[in-house]
């Protein structure tokens, strides 16, 4: 067996993650389809965000939706919200964009690291990211970046592998990415450096504890985390949290300018003027 721990980094973290999700866009589907519980357990963590009345009258923000997974997940727990779905793979987001949606979502192209760039500027209900968060560069400031997009008492779902904190959940993982998962990436794509990198960077994320203490830093409360059943269990959790219900309204540095601009025509009056 293959080291349990990988020391050096590969060709994608070099090159970038968004252009290699590009390249295996159009292949994605039926392999994570080939997973068991990979949809099932994206529905468990949109169930545990515990969102009320079906999504009625909610504004609700996928970030890192790939081809619409777990943009479907959120659907079904909350089938009357209105839902943003963001992608940095402009291929993958296509894959999504085939498929047939209720006029309540919308995809956009954008970094999940600078959201307002892209127009994707809060309030929201709730907030889930799933398979996002280990591959972002600026862990941290994502996730504050998160907290200012919620409304106060919304909650967030961070939905991800980690195994660092287990011996056997990082030995199970490398058995089956190098003995199922990378070779049917091979077989289906034509290349299994997407599912390499994927190896690496789960064997390199935090572990339970430094995650949650990771959201914990961010300013988010009521901490939970719940593992999913199946040969996953302990590799891909649910991590759950929700901005304080009594949190201060905060202004996003990065969403400064209001989604609808600043009108530089109108200068503003001198100081001192009557």
């Amino acid at each position: 067996m293959r080291c349990v721990t990988p020391s050096k980094p590969g060709p994608i973290e070099r090159g970038g993650v968004a252009r290699s999700f590009d390249a295996h866009a159009s292949s994605y589907d039926k392999l994570v389809g080939s997973n068991p519980g990979y949809h099932e357990h994206l529905r468990l963590s949109t169930k545990r965000m515990g969102l009320p009345d079906r999504g009625a009258g909610l504004r609700l923000l996928d970030i890192g939706c790939g081809t619409g997974a777990s943009t479907a997940a959120l659907l079904d727990a909350a089938p009357e919200a209105d839902i943003t779905a963001v992608d940095a793979s402009a291929e993958m987001l296509a894959q999504a964009q085939q498929k047939t949606w209720p006029r309540g979502v919308r995809f956009v192209h954008g970094n999940a690291e600078n959201l307002a760039m892209s127009g994707v500027v809060g309030p929201f209900d709730g907030i889930l990211a799933a398979y996002l968060l280990r591959n972002l560069v600026h862990k941290d400031a994502a996730l504050r970046q998160f907290h200012r997009l919620l409304r106060p008492g919304a909650p967030i779902a961070i939905h991800e592998y980690s195994v660092r904190d287990s011996l056997r959940s990082r030995v199970v993982w490398t058995a089956v990415c190098w003995g199922v998962i990378i070779p049917m990436g091979r077989l289906r794509a034509g290349s299994g450096d997407l599912y390499r990198y994927l190896w690496r960077s789960t064997l390199r994320f935090d572990g339970v504890t430094a995650l949650t203490e990771r959201l914990a830093s961010a300013g988010f409360e009521d901490l939970r985390v719940q593992t999913v059943p199946g040969w996953q269990q302990h590799i891909v959790h649910t991590f759950l949290g929700r901005r304080p219900a009594d949190a201060a309204p905060t202004i996003d540095p990065e969403a400064s300018t209001p989604a609808e601009g600043i009108d530089m025509t109108k200068r503003p009056p001198s100081p001192g003027a009557a």
